[in-house]
């Protein structure tokens, strides 16, 4: 070996020797990973179908194979937690509860948000592989949100071992991830939830849903490619009867097929934060009062109506006055939008829909025809039934001899409540806000090596909520100081210096003490009792901050209530402001934020609490409108290459 190849393979081993220093230095302080993160039952149910399936899979590839159990790969050190389960309320858009004002639509759904997540232990690291973010409309939910269930993001990165195929000839990855969803899909039925929505919509390009920054040997999957990925595992659970039927929005909904009679209205679409139809009925409303404007300004454009009065009528609409017209026509319109791309809008059914209304049944009895597969009617629509003539009776326009036999519900509980504890964490509130704390602080999963670090400061977050979520820079390198390696000035906000420079200059150019990061309080940290504590301390200051937002006596005896009214009042004069670095207005300002993820008052009393939600609104709708732009230009693209084929 040449002294060049010595040198440079020198050089290869120290940067491989700093880069496992860094990481080791970053995460030594931390001494927690997923296993110290809480159960829950949810957790429990996934984790215990995922290991039994996995055990059953590798039995039958050992045998396929040939061989015996120890000598084919298995999955190891696998952890599925749940990191966040919040109640949240999801305000009806205006334009919309505008059309239905008369019908008493409900203004606003709560709805239980959760996070989970895959951890498996990788040469030693616990690496994040996947995550997800589900909606729970539960029994408490009005109609039509009632018992649903609405899979809002998924996403994964290509890290996990072993590399192997499964007996199936899918992926190994692919079958555990199929197998979390299964077993979600299985858990929210025996809560007694009745369907789950499923858009299959894949990132845009250059964006990410949960996960930060994917490794460039991870293709983004086509949507045909991620609604076949859906539908397998789909297909699998409804072998095991989770799944009793499967559809899509646009055929349940907006297409009176066969023997349904169920209205076809808006009123009946199931309305989620985040998908795609709620944001599009928006636009059309707004395009559709733009166009009547502009006909009552120009009689000569009411020919130019798209649909009118008359043609809905002729297709057997009878009520066309005030709000119904319009929410045909909004039908109408969404028809045409969602029918090219219908299959995309998976509707699964976790309990059997009546043939007639199409209300998914829960209780009582269903009536099954002994000879149609798939019909069957709920109790209301059977006394409707046989009251019929009978020409008019199911089997209609068929002399076959078709008798209705009662099946009883009894295996359907009488409301969703959930039995797992509320467990809050700041950065995994929404998907946008985890994402901005990995942008921020390049928790990036591109490499294995960077895959590793940013899940083991994630569990870092996880574990300790008050933490600062940046990493600080120093005020004279400019480099970012590792954890428990710089310095603080106890007088200046913001001002840190990292080891080395201190010991150049030993803080003989700042006029204020400097301390040492590691300060008690971060010790503390590390214990999981003085964990809570903080974090209970924390919940007293929003509660105190609620109180002191709506106390008016002037000799309140709460405990420190004076105290944030004096914050109130510094925060309406101060001249600095947070942005210029005045400490009190930061802490406010931080508190503020907290109070307004999480408060569900329509009429809150805190400062700035409605402008903070409404800046939240607001970011997240225009990540949904980038997103449905998106699909319809893929969807332009497509019809555009159809033409050109033809």
């Amino acid at each position: 070996m040449t002294w060049k190849c010595k040198l440079q393979l020198g050089r290869y081993l120290l940067f491989v020797f700093l880069c496992h220093n860094k990481l080791a230095i970053q995460s030594n302080p931390i001494q927690s990973n997923r296993w110290d993160l809480p159960r829950t039952i949810l957790s429990d149910q996934i984790e215990q179908r995922l290991f039994r399936r996995l055990r059953q899979e590798r039995q039958e590839r050992a045998r396929h194979q040939g061989k015996s159990y120890d000598e084919v790969p298995g999955a190891d050190s696998l952890v599925v937690r749940v990191v966040s389960s919040v109640d949240k309320k999801l305000e009806v858009k205006q334009r919309f509860l505008e059309i239905f004002q008369e019908d008493n639509y409900p203004t606003e759904f709560p709805y239980k948000s959760k996070v989970v997540l895959l951890f498996q232990k990788i040469e030693g690291v616990e690496v994040c592989l996947f995550g997800m973010y589900v909606q729970e409309f539960g029994s408490e939910a009005q109609f039509p949100n009632q018992r649903r269930v609405y899979l809002s993001y998924l996403d994964s990165v290509k890290y996990f071992r072993p590399e192997v195929k499964a007996v199936t000839g899918e992926a190994l990855r692919t079958f555990v991830y199929h197998e979390i969803l299964i077993g979600y899909l299985e858990y929210c039925k025996k809560r007694g939830f009745t369907s789950c929505y499923i858009w299959a919509c894949p990132p845009l390009k250059g964006e990410d849903y949960i996960l930060y920054c994917h490794p460039e040997i991870q293709k983004t999957p086509k949507s045909d490619k991620l609604r076949e990925w859906y539908l397998a595992m789909l297909r699998k659970a409804a072998k095991e009867n989770i799944v009793v039927d499967l559809t899509n929005l646009y055929d349940h909904f907006f297409v009176s097929n066969g023997e349904s009679r169920a209205k076809v209205t808006a009123a009946r679409l199931p309305y989620f934060d985040g998908d795609y139809w709620p944001g599009a009925a928006e636009d059309l409303i707004y395009q559709l009062r733009q166009e009547e404007d502009g006909r009552k300004q120009n009689k000569k454009g009411t020919t130019k109506k798209t649909i009118t009065k008359r043609a809905l009528k002729a297709s057997g609409q009878t009520d066309l006055s005030g709000n119904a017209s319009k929410d045909l026509l909004l039908m109408h319109k969404l028809g045409e939008t969602i029918s090219p791309m219908k299959e995309d809008f998976i509707m699964v059914h976790l309990q059997h829909a009546c043939t007639h209304c199409c209300i998914l049944m829960v209780s009582g009895n269903r009536w099954v025809c002994n000879q149609c597969k798939n019909f069957q009617i709920c109790d209301k629509c059977y006394e409707a039934e046989i009251k019929r003539e009978e020409r008019e009776r199911h089997p209609i326009n068929q002399r076959d001899k078709h008798t209705l036999y009662r099946v009883e519900i009894t295996d359907v509980p009488v409301d969703t409540k959930d039995k797992d504890d509320i467990l809050e964490s700041e950065f995994f509130d929404t998907r946008q806000a985890f994402l901005s704390l990995c942008q921020g602080n390049h928790y990036q999963y591109d490499t294995l090596r960077r895959a590793k670090h940013s899940s083991m400061m994630v569990l870092y977050h996880l574990h300790n909520p008050t933490a600062p979520a940046f990493v600080t820079t120093c005020n004279i390198c400019y480099l970012d100081i590792e954890t428990g390696q710089g310095w603080r000035c106890e007088v200046c906000p913001e001002y840190d210096v990292c080891n080395a420079c201190y010991q150049k200059d030993g803080g003989i150019d700042h006029p204020h003490k400097l301390t040492n990061h590691p300060s008690i309080a971060d010790r503390d940290a590390q214990n999981k009792e003085a964990r809570q504590v903080r974090v209970l301390q924390l919940r007293r200051m929003l509660d105190l901050l609620v109180h002191a937002s709506q106390c008016r006596s002037a000799h309140c005896q709460y405990p420190n209530c004076r105290k944030v009214k004096g914050l109130f009042r510094h925060g309406m004069h101060c001249k600095t402001r947070a942005s210029g670095g005045c400490v009190l207005c930061k802490k406010m300002w931080y508190l503020l934020q907290l109070h307004a993820r999480a408060c569900k008052e329509s009429q809150c009393h805190v400062p700035r609490c409605r402008d903070l939600k409404e800046h939240l609104k607001r970011l997240q709708q225009q990540s949904d409108s980038r997103r449905r732009a998106a699909v319809m230009e893929m969807m332009r693209q497509r019809a555009a290459e159809v033409a050109n084929n033809a």
